[in-house]
């Protein structure tokens, strides 16, 4: 199978079904290159690249860098995620709106997001290994988020909070109220647009 790049409801937002094939021995996926993904208008050149592994029920995000804001290619090696992504670009015309998707090891799916998005998810299955490939270096100093329950933004996350897991830092992530007094910077230092 070759890479598909599907365009979404968000601009400049994809959801990819990554190049796969199998046999008797097992199978092969490639979830990133360069040139293909120029030849389908997406410039990506890879800074880090990180996994996090997550139980059932975990909720990340929605994380993002203030300053210097990466784009990243993320996509699931072991287990099951619904993964979430938003625009945070005030001159956008998909603004405060979000998209969702299953991603899992065998379903070989990506979800590219732009400079400018926040993006986080909710492991389904124990053992979930979510990796991330990163254009743009990492800004510690302002990497942050917008909590995951934020009624102005309104994801309807698939699990009860009953049963959700967040970390500390998760849950004292600022609202969109917040954000918007502060929005994500270029380098540059102008607004995203």
């Amino acid at each position: 199978m070759e890479f598909k790049f599907n365009k979404i409801s968000l601009k400049d937002a994809y959801i990819i079904d990554c190049f796969f094939v199998d046999d008797n021995r097992g199978g092969f996926t490639k979830s990133f290159e360069k040139n293909i993904f120029l030849e389908a208008g997406i410039e990506f050149s890879l800074n880090e690249t990180f996994i996090s592994k997550s139980a059932k029920n975990v909720i990340r995000g929605l994380h993002f860098q203030i300053n210097n804001p990466q784009a990243k290619l993320v996509t699931v090696i072991s287990g099951k995620a619904w993964d979430v992504i938003v625009d945070l670009r005030p001159y956008s015309p998909t603004y405060r709106k979000w998209v969702s998707t299953e991603l899992s090891a065998s379903n070989h799916k990506a979800v590219y997001i732009p400079r400018g998005f926040a993006h986080g998810f909710v492991a389904l299955e124990d053992d979930t290994l979510m990796m991330y490939q990163c254009d743009g270096k990492y800004d510690k100093e302002t990497d942050t988020g917008i909590r995951f329950d934020d009624t102005t933004i309104g994801i309807k996350w698939p699990i009860d909070e009953n049963v959700a897991i967040h970390s500390e830092r998760d849950l004292a992530l600022m609202t969109f109220a917040e954000y918007e007094r502060a929005p994500m910077r270029l380098s540059n230092g102008k607004e995203l647009i």
